[in-house]
């Protein structure tokens, strides 16, 4: 699992580095599935209940499963790539929220805040803690900067399979739900609103959004539990 998430890591550093205005979201697409193949994996997404690319791209109040097409990128956008390989029957889910050229105040914060509240459940995810104890991290970490979390999309269980058990919910009460053990691996993906925390999907099917229109960001890690700080699988 480490190789796979540190395929996903280098893949979505190398997208980083792509985005610019005037880029098609297809574009995107098309790097991250040759970028994996080269690094030995397999996409995770291309194929998964009918997704029909290897990445998603989300943008603005888009918050997750955007599908990649003829859209292009303008300044000030701001774009969410989720990304999964498979290497060795493995697998590696992580995103990340990208600012095109100079964005908003409030766009910046939120990028900044979304990241945080990731970066406060996995100091909560340790052996012997509660799984609603990552889960109140987030949320709290979230609300103190004055966004909303998503509630209808959520973390969950990876290991050979992209998801498995538990479902990890980026709201919650601390010392509730299961015992976190050592050896677990779990994908946690914080979705934050500017606005309200509703969502709707479009007529694709796959791409959810703010009920309101409002700016969303979503980062992800892979991470394993550990009897101290988990150990983040997605990363170079």
């Amino acid at each position: 699992m480490r190789q796979a998430g540190r395929i996903v890591a280098i893949v979505l550093e190398k997208l980083k580095e792509k985005i610019r205005p005037g880029m098609p979201t297809k574009e995107l697409d098309i790097i991250a599935a040759r970028e994996i193949e080269r690094l030995g994996g397999k996409p995770s997404f291309k194929g998964y209940r009918g997704y029909p690319a290897s990445l998603c791209v989300s943008v603005n109040d888009e918050i997750v499963h955007g599908i990649p097409g003829e859209r292009v990128l303008a300044e000030g956008d701001i774009v969410s790539l989720d990304l999964g390989a498979i290497y060795m029957g493995f697998q590696g889910d992580a995103a990340i929220t990208v600012p095109v050229g100079e964005v908003s105040p409030q766009a910046k914060e939120l990028i900044t805040a979304t990241e945080g509240a990731l970066n406060a459940g996995i100091r909560s995810a340790r052996a012997e803690a509660r799984l609603g104890d990552i889960s109140a991290a987030i949320q709290r970490f979230a609300e103190s900067g004055g966004f909303s979390v998503v509630r209808e999309y959520t973390g969950h269980g990876i290991g050979r399979d992209m998801h498995e058990e538990p479902l990890i919910l980026n709201f919650g009460i601390p010392g509730t739900g299961p015992v976190l053990k050592k050896g677990m691996t779990l994908a946690l993906e914080p979705m934050l609103n500017a606005g309200d925390w509703h969502t709707k999907v479009d007529s694709d099917e796959w791409t959810v959004r703010t009920a309101d229109g409002s700016l969303s960001a979503h980062f992800e890690h892979t991470i394993a539990i550990t009897s101290s700080e988990a150990e983040v699988l997605t990363v170079i």
